[in-house]
């Protein structure tokens, strides 16, 4: 290899500057959580113009008895234009040892000659590295604003300030809170808060273009603001996008990966580098392939690590700067939509064991690892993560899971909830473009879950109460919601009616990432309707998931009836499938299909199978028949449930039916295999631009009309008041009948709703229902052929149908 002049050299006088202001903040504090609190935002890699600094906290080292003089930060900077675009590529790298300072738990470099990555260039990569008796070994950075290769190879230096500058939402930021013209805002606490949104649109940036990422998703939004710049006609897939003021994104965070995956970067030779002597680094040349990372996740199996960049698998440029172009475009837009993150740190996935110390962790729980927030570094660590995050841009915190932040007690051998971490969560500021602001705030909080009794114990209020500002997720959407189930909506009217007393800071409506999901892995007969579907909303299992979570009469009843903020999942608003989709779990891949073996008789049709361009890895291992598949997924699921997901077990039990599609008896890499070839095709299956083509206008176009509905009356977002109505019509006598009656608090507007939930045809007065004598009214939003309905007189519904009627006062 080459020895090149080294171009990095560590600025000692600065670099020690630095280490004796970080223990003066250690020996000032008294408590060591406010002291790695304000030493928390210098982690990481920091470029300032002409040097880069470097902070790590490593605990790890001390423990292992290593000398701070044979801690080095590894350098590698490109040569060349690396295209990271592309599959695969080699580049070249000069490859740099620079000397570190420690002070006390942390270890810190300021350096010259490294270069900061940009929109068009990428940046020097970074890490720790010291020697052991076993070879070298390396530290990464938690910390890190670009994870370019993922979350298990080198972290990026990143011009984060030059990106901030040359975004295209500045205005939008620079005037939050002072103008009209600005996103609404109310004054809190000395700052501006972000106001709730009228409705949300949650959509999963893997799958929401044929892209896969977030420039493809921002070309979507780009086109929609072309048409409504022009005035022009929305097509079909405009209108699933428009009449939102708010996107959440699923996770974004950097993922686990498996062993399925190739290295995304690989090192030709692993020679060691010389030990520097004295400042100036000692360098070399090395080639390096690089892989585009390309994992299918829903976005939850997050690592922790890295947790403040971007999931390098959804960016199409490999650079940070997709996402901040995303929010921008959604910012100025001819009708601005907030940007929600959906914030997932209750947990970490098992691939975090290797990428966090140990003090990270509390030991294994329901989804993997626990994270331990007592630990005062973990702690603050944790919150400046979040800041870094929401600090892209975004208006908006879902924290998911919040009852999920627990903390265990050896001594009553029970977990407590950590309220104390989450009001430490809600306290954090954004600030962009010079403008400091805190964002919209909204909590998913289903506690006592998972306590047997959690679907009758949760009120969804107690985050509420303790943050009165904030929001969380009510119970129809958080509860496992099945409407594709006969007696689903005359079941649920105790919540749905808490949601009408209550519900003007939860998050409503029927559809969202986990709802949907669990949609499909409810159990059915041999036959069609040979259980409790309900026959009224198709003709099949599949035409009926799609119209349950998807319905005219539920999607009016809370965008059009009740309070809240309603949110629509863009699968569902799609009509399209979607499930528990991830490729990067080696050891519960098998289980996980298992307990999707209902999707094939929910989602996946014979025709769609048989189309070509579908499920093609499940074909190329020679499962050609759709019913093939079904037979072998539910003996799968039942194998999985009588071993225990013993996979050798299983494979024995599996051979008896001698599958066609292996050769031989099965065995358990094939049914690793298999299950890696379900995950991915049925990743590819979800995927939105495989259903656009069969959107139905009028359904877009209804669906629309209702969000401008709400849009149009902020108020409907507030609790019923003392003179407004909600009812159903008992007895039900074979149809759920919903009927409400709200009033504009100014008096200039009254609103009527009628709707057939579920069940047989009814016929109905709407104005008896809700005992409501004077007229005026006219209808508003109807279903097809109910157009002209008059509220007076009688009404016959079908299954799902919906009137709303206004009148002004």
């Amino acid at each position: 290899m080459d020895t090149p002049h080294s171009t990095c050299t560590l600025l000692e006088e600065t670099t020690d500057e630095r280490c004796e202001t970080y223990i003066h903040t250690l020996e000032t504090h008294d408590d060591p959580f406010d002291a790695a609190t304000e030493l928390a935002p210098a982690l990481g890699a920091h470029w300032h113009g002409d040097h880069a600094e470097f902070g790590f906290w490593t605990p790890e080292l001390l423990d292992r008895g290593v000398a701070a003089e044979d801690v080095y930060l590894e350098l590698l900077t490109p040569t060349e234009s690396v295209d990271l675009t592309a599959d695969e590529t080699e580049a070249t790298f000069r490859r740099e040892l620079v000397s570190t300072r420690r002070a006390g738990a942390y270890t810190w470099a300021v350096v010259t000659g490294a270069q900061p990555g940009t929109r068009d260039r990428l940046g020097t990569l970074y890490r720790l590295t010291y020697p052991t008796e076993n070879g070298w070994e390396t530290i990464g950075d938690p910390l890190a604003y670009s994870l370019p290769f993922g979350a298990y190879a080198p972290a990026e230096l990143y011009d984060v300030d030059r990106l901030h500058a040359e975004r295209d939402d500045r205005e939008y930021f620079e005037t939050l809170g002072t103008c009209e013209e600005a996103v609404g805002t109310t004054i809190d606490d000395g700052l501006p808060r972000v106001d709730p949104a009228t409705n949300v649109l949650e959509l999963h940036p893997g799958t929401a273009s044929a892209a896969g990422s977030l420039a493809g998703l921002t070309s979507q939004f780009e086109s929609l603001g072309r048409t409504l710049e022009a005035d022009d006609t929305l097509t079909p897939t405009e209108q699933t996008l428009a009449g939102y003021d708010s996107v959440q994104l699923m996770p974004i965070a950097p993922i686990t990966e498996s062993d399925h995956q190739p290295a995304h970067f690989e090192l030709d030779g692993d020679d060691e580098l010389p030990a520097p002597d004295g400042p100036e680094a000692a360098a070399r040349t090395d080639t390096v392939t690089l892989r585009r990372p390309s994992m299918r996740n829903w976005g939850y199996d997050i690592v922790v690590y890295g947790f403040g960049a971007v999931n390098s698998a959804i960016l199409e440029t490999g650079r940070p700067d997709e996402l901040v172009d995303f929010i921008a475009t959604l910012h100025t837009l001819p009708q601005p939509m907030k940007v929600v993150f959906d914030i997932a740190l209750g947990h970490a996935d098992e691939g975090a064991l290797e990428l966090l110390n140990d003090y990270y962790i509390q030991g294994p729980g329901m989804y993997g690892q626990e994270l331990d927030y007592t630990e005062p570094t973990v702690r603050a660590i944790l919150l400046e993560l979040q800041r870094r995050k929401m600090n892209w841009g975004a208006d908006g915190i879902r924290v998911d899971g919040a009852q999920d932040f627990t903390n265990w007690d050896p001594e009553t051998e029970s977990e407590w909830h950590d309220d104390d971490f989450l009001a430490e969560m809600d306290a954090i500021t954004q600030e962009i473009a010079g403008t400091e602001y805190r964002p919209w705030m909204i909590f998913e909080d289903g506690r006592p879950w998972p306590d047997e009794d959690w679907e009758l114990a949760s009120t969804y209020r107690t985050l509420i109460e303790e943050h009165p500002h904030s929001f969380q997720w009510g119970p129809v959407t958080f509860a496992h919601n099945t409407p594709a189930i006969l007696t689903f909506w005359a079941t649920k009217w105790w919540r749905v009616r808490e949601l009408a007393d209550m519900g003007g800071q939860w998050i409503s409506g029927a559809a969202n990432h986990d709802t949907l999901r669990r949609g499909a892995q409810v159990e059915v007969g041999e036959e069609w309707n040979a259980t409790q579907e309900n026959p009224a909303l198709g003709d099949t299992l599949h035409e009926t998931i799609e119209h349950a979570y998807n319905n005219p009469a539920s999607n009016a009843l809370f965008y059009c009836l009740l309070p809240g903020v309603p949110m629509d999942f863009l699968n569902a608003s799609t009509r399209a499938p979607w499930d528990f989709i991830r490729d990067t779990d080696d050891t519960w891949n098998v289980k996980v299909v298992g307990e999707a073996a209902y999707f094939i008789d929910w989602r996946v049709p014979s025709e769609r199978y048989d189309d070509p361009e579908h499920f093609t890895r499940l074909k190329a291992l020679g499962i050609d028949d759709r019913d093939d598949l079904h037979e072998f997924v539910h003996a799968l699921a039942s194998a999985s449930e009588v071993t225990d997901y013993d996979l050798e077990t299983m494979a024995t039990i599996l051979s008896a039916l001698n599958p066609p599609f292996f050769d031989g008896e099965p065995t358990t890499a094939d049914l690793e295999e298999f299950a890696l070839a379900w995950m991915r095709d049925v990743a590819d299956y979800c995927t939105l631009s495989n259903w656009r083509d069969d959107l139905d206008g009028d359904q877009t176009a209804f669906d629309l009309e209702l969000r401008q509905f709400r849009h149009e009356r902020p108020w409907l977002r507030h609790d019923l008041r003392g003179d407004e109505r909600f009812e159903y019509r008992h007895p039900v006598d074979g149809s759920v009948i919903y009927a409400g009656l709200r009033r504009a608090p100014d008096g200039s507007e009254d609103v009527l709703f009628v709707a057939n939930m579920e069940g047989q045809s009814a016929t109905v007065t709407p104005t008896d229902l809700v005992e409501t004598t004077r007229g005026g009214w006219r209808c508003t939003i109807a279903s097809p052929g109910h157009e002209n309905a008059v509220a007076e007189r009688p009404l016959t519904l079908e299954d799902s149908e919906v009137v709303v009627f206004t009148r002004t006062r």
